[in-house]
């Protein structure tokens, strides 16, 4: 039994959500998003959708919760969007954007040239005594988090310095250096 398949989700105002020959399409205020699904039923009573599954294979139980899932992160990014952060921390590490091309210097010899998806808007923030900012917003969730993955693996932060790319909030395991071992 699913216990996330079977919530309900509530659709907000302004949010239209239509199935049809296994494909769910939800509009919203900031765009639309469409989601091919299998194995399951998608009805709306009374202002909120409900995920139902046809049967009782393993392979429905599992995409039960996943489409669910799915189909709840589309209605929150058409009406609300998503979007992370991300600090270059590490002396001259700096982003520009121009366009959709993201310009990086994170301390190598070369500088990295990064092509953002039209889907997803990217600004960046310098302010003096604080670490470069990068910003990504868009409606699709798996976007945004895929590109800012990316991106922080181009450099990922390291245990002894913290220097590298982390997302805004996140706590490192710091290591203690060879003089702190004797």
């Amino acid at each position: 039994m699913s216990r996330i398949g079977n919530n309900p989700i509530a659709l907000p105002s302004g949010v239209e959500l239509k199935f049809d020959n296994n494909q769910v399409t939800v509009k919203g205020p900031k765009g639309e998003l469409v989601q091919e699904v299998s194995l399951i039923d998608v009805k709306i009573e009374d202002g909120n959708v409900i995920v139902s599954r046809n049967g009782e294979t393993k392979e429905e139980k599992a995409k039960h919760g996943l489409y669910r899932s799915l189909i709840s992160n589309m209605i929150v990014g058409v009406n609300e969007g998503y979007k992370t952060q991300q600090q270059l921390i590490g002396v001259g590490y700096r982003a520009i954007v121009t366009g959709q091309l993201l310009e990086l210097n994170l301390g190598y010899s070369h500088t990295i040239f990064m092509q953002i998806p039209s889907e997803v808007k990217v600004t960046t923030e310098a302010v003096k005594g604080q670490p470069p900012l990068v910003t990504f917003e868009s409606i699709d969730k798996q976007l945004v988090g895929q590109v800012a993955a990316k991106l922080r693996s181009l450099r990922p932060p390291e245990p002894y310095k913290g220097k590298g790319i982390k997302f805004m909030g996140e706590e490192l395991r710091r290591k203690a250096g060879k003089t702190a071992a004797k």
